[in-house]
This record gives structure tokens, C-alpha cells and sequence, in this order.
């Protein structure tokens, strides 16, 4: 018997609990299960045809700051990826480059009207896409370029601009590693246009030859592109890859790819 004054006292729900000696949670599927009632944990799930709005993509990327002189994606750019100031300055006009988390990079994707649609994630120790967002095309140079080479990241497309001086005329491109149906549509928009050239700016290393072959499934679809948007062949920009302090140097001396750097164990080449 349960004495009215003692400390073992409640509503039914703490009855059934010291009854049965099981904690509140259980307490409350032996009263509900008294009249039948079966609880349930809470299920959501987003709808497969119901992504991310490019609202919330938009708010996201606004919401961080812009790299500045000294903060640490500005670091990661200069000292470890060995981008020039200028280069970094034009990419911040541009509105394509935020600061990511841990100094990281974020390097926005955007639409033919763009509209940001994702970003690549790039840093010391992270590479990776914006959650939620869509891959179509990084973009950096002129809008109405006619010369369009297109690399596989970001960095790479920014290093190519280093390397080339921002060349006039050329825009430089990044799918992210990717091969989207946006990305393709977006391609062929661009090679569509009177004059204009793609151009696949691949490492001059087995992996940039695998990439540049036409018997590759991205580099193939880059040379259906150029072709079937305007009857035009694809161009091959080979460039000089390495690995270690040694091309950091040679970089810095004005023989190099600006990317070319120590690579964390385990990362896999850029290009």
C-alpha cells in the first residue's frame, strides 16, 4: 500500500511507473497501451522532389563574410595554395568566395542568371559540396568571354588564371567535380555562342591525360558539348603538375602551377 504522505505519490502515469518499476517513458506506453493506443517516434523525411530552395542556398551563402587581408581562408589561398592577392581581390569582386569554417574555402556555383546554386568546399584537411546545393558551373573572368576553360575545381580554375595572367578574353571554369545535367546544359549554352572555344585545362600528369582522352566520360561529354552546341573541337591546356616544397618554390619563382603544394597524406590531387 501506497501511504497518502510518503513521497510515492502522483498522477497515473508515476503510478504505473512505480508499480512496474520503469521509468517515465515506459510508464507512458503501459497507460496508453490500457486503451489502446499505440505512440510512435515522429518521422520527416524530405521529399525526393522537394530540394533545397535556392533561397535557403542564397541566405546561407550570404550570411558569411567575405575573405579579407590576414583571415584565414586569405591565408590558405596565399601561403598554401599560392594564389596572388590580385587574383583573390578579383574573385571577391566577383562574389564568388566566402569564408568557409577551420579556414576553409567556399567557392560559389552559379546559374545562367547567377543565381548561387551551391558552392565547392575546399581546406587544408576538407574538400567537399555546399549540403543541399547543385553543382553548375564556378565562374571566374568576364561573363561574356568567348575562351572558356573548363577545369575540375575551383582552386584549379583560380591557379589557371594565376598561371595565365587572367588572360583576355577567357573565363575560367570549374564543374566541381562533377557532371550535372545543369552543368552540361550550362556548357553547351556557352560553347553555343558565335566564336566562343572550350577549352579542357587538365595537369600534364597520367590523371590530366586520362581526363583529356576522348575516350573519358567527362572529357567526352566536354567534346560532345563543343560539337553539338557549335560544331567546334575541344582544346586540350595542358599544365605542369607536381607535389611537394619544390613546386611551391618553382611557383613562386614563375615556373609553376599556383596550386602545386604539399598535399595533406591522403588527398587526392585538385585537377
Amino acid at each position: 500500500m501506497v501511504r497518502s504522505l510518503s513521497d510515492a505519490k502522483g498522477d497515473v502515469f508515476s503510478l504505473a511507473g512505480h508499480l512496474d518499476g520503469v521509468a517515465f517513458v515506459d510508464a507512458l506506453d503501459r497507460v496508453a497501451s490500457l486503451v489502446g493506443f499505440v505512440s510512435r517516434e515522429p518521422v520527416w523525411t524530405r521529399s525526393a522532389d522537394a530540394p533545397l530552395s535556392l533561397r535557403s542556398i542564397e541566405d546561407r551563402w550570404e550570411q558569411r563574410r567575405k575573405p579579407w587581408r590576414g583571415s584565414m581562408t586569405w591565408r590558405y589561398l596565399r601561403e598554401e595554395r599560392c594564389l596572388s592577392e590580385a587574383i583573390i581581390r578579383d574573385a571577391m569582386r566577383l562574389n564568388v568566395l566566402r569564408e568557409g569554417p577551420h579556414g576553409s574555402m567556399w567557392a560559389a556555383h552559379v546559374d545562367d542568371d547567377g543565381v548561387v546554386t551551391g558552392w565547392e568546399e575546399r581546406g587544408p584537411d576538407w574538400r567537399g559540396f555546399a549540403t543541399g546545393g547543385s553543382k553548375v558551373l564556378f565562374r571566374f573572368g568576364p561573363i561574356g568571354a568567348l575562351r572558356l576553360c573548363v577545369t575540375e575545381a575551383a582552386i584549379d580554375a583560380m591557379s589557371l588564371a594565376a598561371f595565365e595572367g587572367a588572360r583576355e578574353g577567357s573565363q575560367y571554369l570549374s564543374t566541381g567535380g562533377g557532371w550535372s545535367p545543369a552543368t552540361d546544359a550550362a556548357l553547351r549554352m556557352l560553347a553555343a555562342r558565335p566564336a566562343a572555344r572550350l577549352v579542357a585545362a587538365t595537369d600534364a600528369n597520367d590523371q590530366g591525360e586520362t581526363f583529356a582522352c576522348a575516350r573519358h566520360r567527362r572529357c567526352g561529354r566536354l567534346r560532345l558539348a563543343a560539337s553539338d552546341a557549335a560544331g567546334r573541337g575541344l582544346e586540350r591546356r595542358a599544365q605542369g603538375a607536381g607535389e611537394g616544397k619544390e613546386d611551391v618554390e618553382r611557383e613562386r619563382s614563375g615556373r609553376g602551377l599556383p596550386h602545386a603544394r604539399r598535399r595533406v597524406k591522403g588527398e587526392a590531387s585538385p585537377g
